[in-house]
């Protein structure tokens, strides 16, 4: 795996989040976003629960599984998430977004971890889930783990921004402002630091 490196696009699609901004904000209990004031609260409650505690633990875990290439122990890692509460509201998303990236690991066939995992998820024993997926693909094209950390916080919330401002009625410039307001997930740079340092 060392020295590869990963097309522009490859971890793209990995950013993108399961659900739209008004289902989350249901399954957070928060409400829904309608102005910039309600926006940041919703991405604040959204790192505060789902980004910090589960997301980027598990992009963390899977990456570290896949460089010490723990088929097995990423499996299992891959069903104690179906058991976590607070993912069930984007599971069914979460995984058919991890199981079309996987698909698209293919040509990387020869590397032992891809292929064991792509088997345990067609037979039911894993599931795909887009976060470990997506540290999969870091781990594969030995992308640092910080700067993947990173950037998955600042996709996620910037996809957010996108899609609140798509569909209410805000300034023009208001995803660059929102962008600007929140350039870094709170405790995001603190959560990478961490994981490089191994806790």
């Amino acid at each position: 795996m060392a020295g590869r490196l990963a097309p522009p696009c490859r971890t793209t699609r990995l950013h993108q989040r399961p659900r739209r901004p008004g289902e989350i904000s249901a399954s957070l209990k928060v409400p829904l976003v309608h102005d910039l004031a309600s926006l940041r609260r919703f991405l604040l409650d959204y790192q505060k629960q789902i980004l910090l505690p589960h997301e980027l633990p598990a992009i963390q875990r899977a990456f570290d599984h896949a460089c010490r290439h723990e088929v097995r122990e990423l499996a299992e890692f891959d069903r104690q998430l179906a058991n976590e509460a607070a993912l069930k509201p984007f599971a069914e998303a979460s995984k058919r977004i991890g199981q079309t990236e996987l698909l698209k690991l293919r040509p990387l066939r020869d590397e032992r971890i891809v292929r064991r995992y792509q088997e345990a998820v067609d037979r039911g024993e894993a599931n795909a889930w887009h976060t470990l997926v997506y540290g999969l693909t870091l781990a594969l094209y030995s992308m640092p783990l910080r700067q993947g950390l990173l950037g998955y916080g600042f996709q996620t919330s910037r996809g957010f921004i996108y899609s609140a401002a798509n569909r209410c009625t805000f300034p023009r410039r208001l995803p660059r402002a929102a962008r600007g307001t929140l350039r870094q997930p709170p405790g995001s740079r603190r959560a990478a630091d961490r994981a490089t340092r191994g806790g």
